[in-house]
Order: structure tokens, then sequence, then C-alpha cells
């Protein structure tokens, strides 16, 4: 009888903490009234809107002695801002005004879909190009036009509302197999809904998990066959924070919840990991305050960059960027991140501002893992086009990710329901000045001449950090004052790690394959690559471009012409069609890519242009019928070169959640590979470090 009783008592106290959890996770989301866009700033509220994690973020720490200065856009009112030109992002008033005609216009309308459609994107629907090139600072702003992705009833709605007219100008119904980036209420939602699963919350409890230590993470699921179509996926997968706000590193393995994004029930769950222990939590934490408490090195002290003039850029209504002899638009996107657009720059002898870039982004990040296991393969991430590499990225913390005299800019999104919310601090400008040398000549004794010219290396970055899940992205765009421009990616973050029962490698039997490394008891790291691709509409000195690709051949000389035997020579091809401008890069098969407007030449005869290098080039070796190398085909090549067509800016295709690999640059550029590609192109480059667009108008 006693027995009986305790076995009772436990299981309603099991009841009890279960339905507490259920009612604490399943509280409803809060929709925040027209006026309330401050509220969603996300450096000053927590909410579900700026991060897609189901943890708390604690305000970050400062670890340098000095005072926190003000951030310079914090100046901004974002309530009363208003566009000053051609390609600046939506307003908080324009985003507002496309929400109110967008939920008057069938099938839209409250009382035809019930509120049943998400807004998964508001932005800026760009004025054509040639608008823009000639467009002025003081003619009347072109009109402004918003560009909108809607999803109602598993349709996924592309539509152009004009807002002078107040008007729906273009309303097409997407036959794309894929659907658009998820929205933060999407992600959010999703690491809450398997808490209302019995059968996903005995499994926690059997496995002697607490309900209440788990963090859970929303995974797209790529697409594998058929019985993935026709409804929105994703899958899940949870952690333990017990005794540590590193849950990264305790997976609970194996156990994985399919789940239909949209009602948000659990169509399944695949349980194979009972055996393997969680990782423990012991030395985890990657918290300043833990990692330090007992360390034995020595603290460095305060480093400080002061600026006693103030910096020498400015940014001008909002966003354009004027510095020495660079002028630039910069805006923040919720997909690429970060865009610049007009980039000029000027010449020094007639101080004509030239042109040099219309448009570059980050358009799309594949990330593959190589485990084929049952609770791994799926995980082929497009972390631009499946989460929003601009809705994942986080404010940046004054003097730790970004110098003092550093200048800020907000982002302006929306919500599910359209209305707007502010990213501050999602992108930061500075200069950079780190000791390095950017040009110097030292002549030699022997010449007789004391010269020795020696000239700093200062540099202008804009800086975006995104943090996708485990891993955080710094992605800087330098620009050099010999006119120079350098996209960097720095990886920082934490791993996101397998579950093993193996502790030491003497246990682990030859002939098993453990996809990665084992790093820690119980924890092994899996192999996988990051591939990131950059748009680059290049305007060198006009739109009337070429693309060239030197390769350097080895020549052999004649007997008796010269003690040497060989050297090197550059024979130049001007690619005729995409086919001749796919690139894949071979260390023995030397080659640079320029791209020059034939039209404009140096005072010698040469035409002017860029040298365009990828600096770390990045190659996928995955079969290509392989579904997720299917879907990533942009990686197939290092270069790729399209002719300009404003629908094809996003490598992986507009819409590429599930998608199939039917709208990819690989296969626009096979379907143009025979058209003509020598004016008006894009560029797409493959890296998985850095690249860099160095001018050589000069070069004789």
């Amino acid at each position: 009888m006693e027995s009986a009783r305790v076995t009772l008592l436990k299981f309603s106290v099991l009841v009890l903490v279960v339905l507490l959890v259920l009612f604490f996770t399943r509280l409803p989301i809060y929709h925040p009234s027209d006026k309330d866009a401050n509220f969603l700033d996300c450096t000053t509220y927590y909410s579900p809107w700026c991060t897609s994690k189901n943890r708390f973020q604690p305000k970050p720490k400062l670890y340098l002695h000095t005072p926190k200065p003000k951030p310079s856009s914090m100046t901004i009112n974002h309530d009363t801002q208003v566009p000053n030109h051609p390609l600046d992002p939506l307003t908080i008033q324009e985003i507002h005004k496309t929400r109110s005609i967008l939920t008057s216009y069938p099938p839209f309308s409250s009382s035809s879909s019930s509120s049943s459609f998400a807004i998964h994107t508001i932005v800026l629907e760009e004025p054509d190009k040639e608008l823009v090139l000639n467009w002025k600072k003081g003619d009347p702003l072109l009109p402004r036009q918003a560009s909108v992705i809607v999803l109602l009833k598993g349709k996924s709605h592309v539509l152009i509302i004009d807002l002078d007219s107040g008007q729906v100008i273009n309303h097409v119904t997407s036959s794309s197999n894929g659907y658009p980036v998820m929205t933060i209420e999407d992600m959010s939602s999703s690491t809450w809904a398997p808490l209302s699963d019995a059968t996903f919350n005995r499994t926690i409890v059997d496995r002697g998990i607490n309900l209440a230590d788990l963090a859970c993470l929303p995974i797209s699921t790529g697409w594998f066959g058929k019985k993935e179509e026709n409804r929105r996926l994703i899958k899940v997968q949870c952690y333990s924070l017990q005794g540590t706000a590193n849950f990264y590193m305790r997976p609970i393995e194996g156990l994985t919840v399919l789940l239909d994004m949209d009602t948000k029930k659990v169509v399944g769950i695949s349980d194979m990991g009972r055996d393997i222990p969680i990782p423990k939590a012991e030395n985890t934490d990657y918290r300043y305050s833990k990692v330090n408490k007992y360390s034995k090195v020595r603290l460095m002290k305060p480093i400080s960059i002061e600026q006693p003039k103030g910096p020498s850029f400015e940014i001008e209504d909002g966003h354009l960027v004027k510095w020495v002899n660079w002028e630039f638009h910069l805006k923040p996107d919720p997909r690429a991140g970060v865009i610049i657009s007009r980039a000029m720059v000027r010449d020094p002898d007639t101080g004509e501002l030239r042109n040099v870039m219309y448009k570059g982004m980050t358009s799309e990040l594949f990330v593959p893992y190589m485990d084929p296991t049952d609770a791994w393969y799926f995980k082929t991430y497009m972390d631009a086009g499946e989460y929003g590499f601009g809705l994942q990225a986080m404010p940046l913390d004054p003097l730790n990710d970004c110098p003092r005299n550093a200048y800020y800019m907000d982002g302006v999104f929306p919500t599910a329901d359209g209305i707007p919310y502010v990213r501050s601090n999602m992108i930061c400008v500075f200069e950079r000045y780190a000791g390095d040398i950017g040009w110097r000549h030292a002549e030699s004794p022997i010449t007789g001449m004391e010269i020795r010219e020696v000239r700093p290396k200062v540099t202008l970055v804009v800086r975006m950090a995104a943090s996708v899940a485990n891993y955080d992205y710094i992605v800087d765009w330098e620009f050099q004052t010999d006119g120079l421009i350098r996209i960097k990616v720095g990886l920082s973050g934490i791993l996101m790690v397998k579950g093993t029962p193996y502790v030491n490698m003497n246990q682990v039997p030859e002939e098993e394959k453990l996809y990665g490394t084992l790093l820690s008891e119980n924890v092994i790291g899996v192999i996988h690559d990051h591939y990131v691709t950059f748009y680059l509409d290049m305007d060198v000195d006009g739109s009337n471009n070429s693309f060239v690709k030197v390769n350097l051949v080895r020549e052999e000389t004649s007997p008796g012409e010269s003690p040497r035997r060989s050297y090197l020579k550059a024979n130049r091809h001007v690619a005729k069609t995409e086919k001749d401008a796919q690139i894949k890069f071979k260390l023995y098969d030397p080659s640079e890519l320029h791209v020059i407007n034939p039209s404009k030449l140096t005072r010698i005869g040469n035409p002017v242009g860029y040298k365009v290098v990828p600096a770390g080039t990045a190659a996928s070796i995955l079969d290509p019928k392989d579904p997720p190398q299917m879907r990533g085909a942009f990686t197939n090549n290092q270069v790729w070169v399209t002719p300009y067509n404003r629908n094809e800016q996003w490598a992986g295709g507009l819409f590429v959640y599930q998608s199939h690999g039917e709208d990819t640059l690989a296969v626009w550029s096979e379907k143009y590979e025979h058209h003509t590609t020598t004016f008006n192109f894009y560029i797409y480059i493959s890296t998985d470090n850095q690249i860099e667009i160095t001018k050589y108008f000069r070069i004789l």
C-alpha cells in the first residue's frame, strides 16, 4: 500500500511539472500594436522576434575596463525617419503602410483569409538600375515600392506594392517547390511545439532529463523525396541546459522530432540514441566569468585606439557612406544581412567619382554536415535562404565587436503579421588601424639617397555578425584608400557536436565510422563545410564590362635563345558565353580574373578594370546527384558569371526552404550557357574565407 502511494505521488509530481512547463512555454506570442515598434527594440527587451533560440539572452558584459560609449545610431528616431535615396530601406511608416494595403487586398483581407497568412518578407523593391544610376541628389525621389512575400494556405505569393498609389501592381503565386525564408515566429514556436506532445515529453523524462532543462533548436529539413512535399516541415533536436549555458555541448543524441511547421503538430519522433549518454557539463561554459575563473594566464591590459579629431568618415542621410576617396550606399537586409550599393572611388587626378560596383551582398551560405546517419543526414543548411542571414544578426557590442568611434546602423524588419521591429546596432562602420603597413619603400645606402617612405594602413570596415544558432559569422566589407575592396568572413561561436558512447579512441572499433573527430568524452565534432557565395554586380566605369580570364602558362625558350629554359606568359581570354565564365580553380593551372571596361582606356591604351581575387576558395566534392548538392549546386564552380537579371540574385533560388534545386544559379547558368556575357553581368563567387576586388585602373 505504501509503495502504491509513493508511486502515485511520483506520478502526480511528474504531471504537475509537465503542466507547468506546458503553461509557460505555450503562452501566446505577444502581438504589439502598430505603435509598439520601439517595444521590439532587440537591445532593450527580450522578444521572440530577437532570437531563434529557446533561451534567454542576458545583456552582454564588457570586458575592457573603459566606459561603454553611446552608439551614434541612438540619435535616429525611426518613427520619423524618411527615405532620402532610391535604395534606402523601407522605413517603419512604409512597412506599416505596406501591411495596411496588403490586409485590404484579397485574398489577404481579414474577411477572406481570417488572418491565416504569414508575411515572410517586406523589403524595398529596388528601382530599375538605369533609373538609380541616373538619379542625383536633389532630384525627386524615385517611386517607392515594396516587395512582399506572403505564405497563405501553403502557397507563396509574391507581390509588388506601389506605396505612392497604395495599389498592388503585381501579384504572382509561386509554382516553386520551395518555401520562403522562415520567420522568427516559425523558428521560435517550432522549438516549443514538441512540448505539447505527450510522447515527446515521456521520451525526455524516460531519459532522465528534466523538461525545464531543455533547450531545443529548429533545424531545416532540406529535401530528400516526395514524402517531404506539399507541407512545410521542420526538425527539432534538443539539448540539456543543466549545469551550463553551453547546451550545444550536451546533445540528447538520436532524438529527432519531425514537425509540421504550420499546424505545429508532431508528425513523427525518431529516438535512436537511448544508449548514448549526454556529455558532461563540466568545463563547457563559454562565458568569460566562467572560463577565466581559475585561469593562470596573465590578462591583457586594455587597448583603446583613439581618434582625437573623430573619425574620417561620415554617414549622410542615414545610409550614404563617405570616406576619403570612397562613397557607397549601405543598408541592412533580412536575408543578405548587408547590402553595399553604388560603390564609387574618387580619381586622384580628376577628382571624378568612378563607378566600381553597383551592388554586392552575401547571396547564400551552404553548410552540409558529412554524417549520413538518421539524426544528421538532413543537416545541410542554407543559412541565408532558410534562416535569413540578416534576421539572425545580433546587436553588436560597442568596444568588443566594434571599436571606439564606430557608427551603428539599425535594421527595421517586419514580424510575421507585418508589424515592424528594430534590430538595433545590426551593422557598424569604423576605421581600422592594426599597426599594418599600407605602403613603404626605403632606399638602400648604396644608392646614396636617404629616403624612407612608410604609410600606415588605415581602412574603412562595414561589419555585421550573424548568430545562426551555434555559429557566429562575422562579415567585413573593407575599403582601402588604394581602391581595393576586401570581403572577409570570420567564423566563431561553438561547434555543433554529436553525442557518442565513447570516451577514448581506444574504445572505437577500427571498422566504425565516427564521421568526425572525438573531441572530448562522449563528444564528436562532425566533419562539415561552410560555403559562402557572394553576389557582385560590377560596374567598372559603367555597365559595359567584360569578364577576362588571364591564364598563366609556361613557355619554353628556343635552343640558344636564352640561358633560361622557360618563363611564364599571360594569355587573356574574354568570356563570350556563360560557359566560358564558369571557373574551377586549380593550383597548377593558375589564372587571374579581371573585370574590364573595353570602352574606357588608360592613357596608354589599356582597358580600365578590376581584378577579382577569391583568397580562400572552397570546392564541393559531393555527388552532384546527392539531394543537398543538387540544392547547393552553386558550389559546383568557384566562379559563375551570368547576364544581368534582377530576379536572379539568390544563388539557391528565391524559395530555398525544402526546394529541390530547380531554381539555382547552376540551373540559370545552364539555361544561358551559350548567351553572351560581354556586358552588364553578375559575378557569383564561392569562398570559405575572403575575396579581394583589386583596382588596376593604372596598370599599364
